[in-house]
């Protein structure tokens, strides 16, 4: 074994070869993660602002009687082909009517219902249209995939087992009189 001599280590001590590299390496993956982050909460909220203008515009044809007769797969289907950034969304999303008891002000105590996709069954939500002058609630919930599943905001939200999470919109309107 040979025995370095003092002015080797002096020499190997002021050498600065490869110091971007070391840099590189230790800043690239903390700017990956927020390049990854930023994608992956834009995408989240663009899928939530769609969402929630999807429903209000179908909300206010359903008030204004654009739709005749509407039933859950026609307010799924209005819903769904104006937030179309949402993928598989028919099948994903759930509709819940309620008219609001204006002599409680009782507001609903569960929180928005959404498919269970690790089995086949469909939660029951009521759908109750109304009559007219009465405030009605709507909330929709839909499952989507996040981009990124395993990092950032992909890894943090609560997800179902297939991976999936719920994305949930609100709005009131009153029912028209005829």
């Amino acid at each position: 074994m040979k025995r370095l001599s003092l002015s080797r280590l002096r020499e190997f001590r002021r050498n600065e070869d490869g110091v971007a590299a070391v840099e590189f390496t230790l800043v690239f993956p903390i700017v990956l993660f927020m390049f990854v982050w930023a994608v992956e909460l834009g995408l989240l909220m663009t899928k939530q602002v769609m969402l929630e203008h999807a429903l209000d515009v179908t909300m206010r044809n359903l008030r204004l009687g654009v739709l005749p007769d509407p039933t859950t797969d026609t307010l799924k289907r209005e819903i769904c082909n104006r937030a179309r950034i949402i993928g598989e969304c028919e099948s994903t999303i759930t509709i819940e009517l309620n008219p609001i008891n204006t002599t409680n002000w009782q507001m609903p105590n569960t929180s928005v219902s959404c498919v269970n996709r690790d089995e086949d069954i469909v939660p029951v939500v009521s759908f109750n249209l109304g009559v007219q002058n009465e405030i009605m609630l709507v909330r929709a919930c839909v499952i989507v995939e996040p981009l990124f599943p395993g990092t950032g905001i992909g890894a943090m939200l609560q997800k179902d087992a297939a991976g999936g999470y719920g994305m949930a919109a609100v709005s009131a309107f009153v029912n028209e009189p005829s």
